[in-house]
């Protein structure tokens, strides 16, 4: 051995660590390896001394995973609107981690050197969440919060848990928890010894089950009536607009991407006070409202009914997409739809196909479709 190198970690955000340049044996042995160690040490102290910790803050590393049948393009627009959703989510993004792969890592998403990049990071910056811009297994969550040591979340769940946030009135809610323990079932098996430990107690005993199993049934009853509750919800939907349609009110549903302007637009059109906000899904139970339109000629008025619908999103969870049928029947029974298009967003067009898609597997939706397009300016 005639050359070694000496590394360590640096308190500077541009930086994570430094490797020294090739030193000798001779300058290594002179090396005072504690007053290096000691000074480390207080440079970390000032830095970090004043970092205060909030535990109803999450503290999030941002993951993302490009493969080979995503354009550059795409790949960045999704980990930006990862990120919107765990800034609406009430996270906060430290460090954002990029892979390229030809295909995700069926036990980790993402390599094993990788994996160990994602560890060092998190202590790095003091994360207490890894957010993946995708999708996860129950293995891959369970695989990498071991190695990790970090709890670790997908996309789907930051979105459960907007959803979970925004559900103003008892259907929302309803709907709501519905989608979360459709999420939760297949993921049970991932919370640890706790949950295989037998039960114990009259009727119990014997070859018995384990308590995953006497979760997972109690979490299927529940899904059970959830289920039924939703399908009666559905029920009281379809009488109310079959009232309208006794009365031959049309109705159109506004449809569109998230935080494209639908509820901006409905408050103008109808003069209302429905909540609005520069936020993703910030609308989450659908609005009613009547809009009076004038003939110009006759002068005659005719009464048409606006619903402003659940945003769209890229992905839409298919947990979201059952536990929210209820809602999405005002799009499948509108009489006419009204696509509402942010043109000051820079993936605009990725966002008419994401919508048209979810639309598509709506057919009777879709041959009603129309489009309106919004910019930041207000013009329509």
């Amino acid at each position: 051995m005639k050359e070694c190198y000496l590394a360590h970690l640096v308190p500077h955000p541009e930086a994570t660590w430094t490797v020294s340049p090739p030193l000798s044996l001779d300058v290594i042995t002179q090396q005072d390896f504690v007053d290096l160690t000691e000074g480390l040490e207080e440079e970390f102290r000032r830095e970090y001394v004043a970092q205060q910790v909030d535990a109803d803050h999450d503290r999030v590393l941002l993951v993302g995973l490009m493969t080979h049948n995503k354009s550059t393009q795409r790949f960045e627009d999704g980990l930006a609107e990862v990120e919107r959703l765990i800034d609406t989510a009430g996270g906060e993004v430290l460090q954002v981690v990029k892979q390229k792969r030809s295909a995700p890592h069926p036990q980790t998403v993402v390599g094993e050197g990788k994996v160990q990049e994602i560890t060092l990071a998190a202590q790095t910056v003091g994360a207490n969440l890894i957010v993946f811009d995708r999708d996860l297994s129950p293995a891959q969550v369970r695989n990498l919060e071991n190695q990790i040591g970090v709890r670790v979340v997908d996309r789907t769940e930051v979105i459960l848990d907007i959803f979970a946030q925004r559900a103003q009135s008892g259907a929302g809610k309803l709907q709501v928890e519905l989608a979360q323990l459709e999420y939760m079932m297949p993921r049970l098996t991932g919370r640890g010894r706790a949950m295989s430990r037998l039960g114990g107690g009259i009727g119990t005993r014997g070859p018995g089950e384990t308590k995953l199993e006497t979760e997972r049934r109690s979490i299927q009853r529940r899904i059970t009536r959830l289920q039924q509750e939703v399908n009666q919800l559905q029920a009281h939907r379809s009488r109310l607009r079959q009232q309208r349609q006794h009365h031959e009110v049309p109705s159109i549903a506004v449809v569109g991407y998230t935080n494209a302007g639908k509820s901006t637009l409905l408050n103008v059109l109808t003069n209302s006070e429905v909540y609005a906000a520069d936020q993703l899904f910030a609308t989450l139970d659908p609005t009613t409202r009547r809009l009076m339109l004038i003939d110009p000629i006759t002068q005659e008025s005719t009464a048409i009914v606006l619903t402003d619908t659940v945003g769209f999103i890229h992905e839409l969870p298919p947990s979201l997409m059952d536990a929210f049928r209820a809602t999405l029947e005002e799009v499948t029974e509108a009489d006419a739809l009204l696509h509402v298009v942010d043109l000051s967003h820079p993936a605009w067009q990725s966002q008419i196909r994401s919508v048209m898609s979810i639309l598509s597997d709506m057919p009777i939706a879709l041959a009603r479709a129309g489009c309106l397009q919004q910019n930041r300016s207000g013009r329509w």
